[in-house]
């Protein structure tokens, strides 16, 4: 053996089924067959081959494996927009506990809302051969999908409609849930409700302006333009709009459209002493906090991370179905902050 080809050499590296096969005294094509899950070995290779492995340190190459047709990384990605919003966190979690019970290990990384940076995580993740991808869009979608040369693993897009006809996508109902909500506080005589959010180059925030016009065309009032805020991409900033709204008394509800809005609401409310009738969009955890606790719009945000989980499994499990959008339903939840 020359020393190229010693088990010495090889623990310097990343051992190969060939130094495997050369430590066992075995035929490569058995060791493969053995890597692969095959169980009709003579026991004793079996067991020499197991030795070689623990010996060497060898590990699968799923990455090199992946470019032979008809193999697979059983690799996943989630591109999210941003890692530290609970949630994203919320929907990571549903994703992952989906896929891991079918041995697909998932890959979670963020595009911080930047559509460049997007752009180069999905270039990453394509050239690492993962199996597919679930993908919340940025804010600014620069990605032109129709230039990604094939193949293109399956996509589904959530939370946000991508730019890719042949994706499947996952959207709560913005506009619906938004539109119960303000009219709900119409309905309870409200009538400048201040729109506080983040920028409606956002896809969900856009919807849920909508939403919240819809309720005042709908109640027959005249929406108050100057009470819209798209500025709030911090619960800091949404504290600095409700704080100058309160004290300038120029409205006498909120519409928090994120929950970091509904979160810089609160604060607001307690460093003033004072507060506003309010009903949030999306449920956080300190909601039920609050004195009152805060009513929100709430959204399955678990049923969404299952579902398009569900459905990037099916492509990769040969559906060729039409692409499809599915909406799920929102539900307005009561616990008190609504009312004066």
């Amino acid at each position: 053996m020359s020393e190229s080809e010693s088990p010495a050499n090889a623990k310097r590296r990343n051992p190969t089924m060939n130094d495997v096969a050369r430590e066992a005294g075995v035929a490569l094509r058995t060791v493969s067959r053995y890597v692969n899950g095959e169980t009709n070995i003579d026991p004793t290779l079996v067991e020499r081959i197991r030795d070689a492995i623990t010996s060497l340190g060898y590990r699968r190459n799923l990455a090199a494996a992946s470019i032979r047709p008809g193999w697979t990384s059983k690799m996943l990605a989630l591109v999210i927009g941003d890692l530290a919003n609970p949630y994203y966190s919320s929907i990571a979690r549903a994703v992952e506990e989906r896929v891991r019970s079918e041995g697909y290990l998932l890959t979670t990384v963020s595009s911080d809302e930047d559509g460049a940076r997007h752009d180069q995580l999905v270039d990453r993740l394509m050239e690492q051969r993962i199996d597919g991808m679930i993908i919340v869009p940025p804010r600014a979608q620069t990605r032109d999908w129709d230039t990604i040369p094939p193949p293109v693993p399956p996509v589904v897009f959530v939370d946000r409609p991508g730019a890719f006809p042949s994706a499947d996508c996952i959207l709560a109902d913005n506009d619906g849930g938004a539109a119960e909500a303000v009219s709900f506080l119409l309905e309870k005589g409200t009538r400048r409700i201040a729109f506080v959010g983040d920028g409606l180059d956002i896809f969900t925030i856009r919807e849920r302006h909508k939403g919240y016009l819809s309720a005042h065309r709908a109640a027959g009032v005249e929406p108050d333009l100057e009470s819209v805020f798209t500025s709030a991409h911090t619960s800091e900033q949404a504290a600095d709009i409700v704080r100058r709204v309160v004290e300038t008394e120029s409205a006498d509800a909120i519409f928090a459209a994120n929950n970091r809005a509904a979160v810089g609401a609160l604060m607001a409310f307690r460093s003033l002493g004072r507060r506003l009738p309010m009903i949030g969009f999306d449920d956080f955890e300190a909601a039920v906090l609050s004195t009152p606790a805060t009513s929100v719009v709430t959204q399955d945000i678990a049923a969404m991370g299952t579902l398009a989980a569900d459905t990037l499994l099916a492509r990769l499990a040969g559906d060729a179905s039409p692409a499809r959008t599915v909406v799920l339903p929102t539900r307005l939840i009561l616990r008190g902050s609504e009312a004066a």
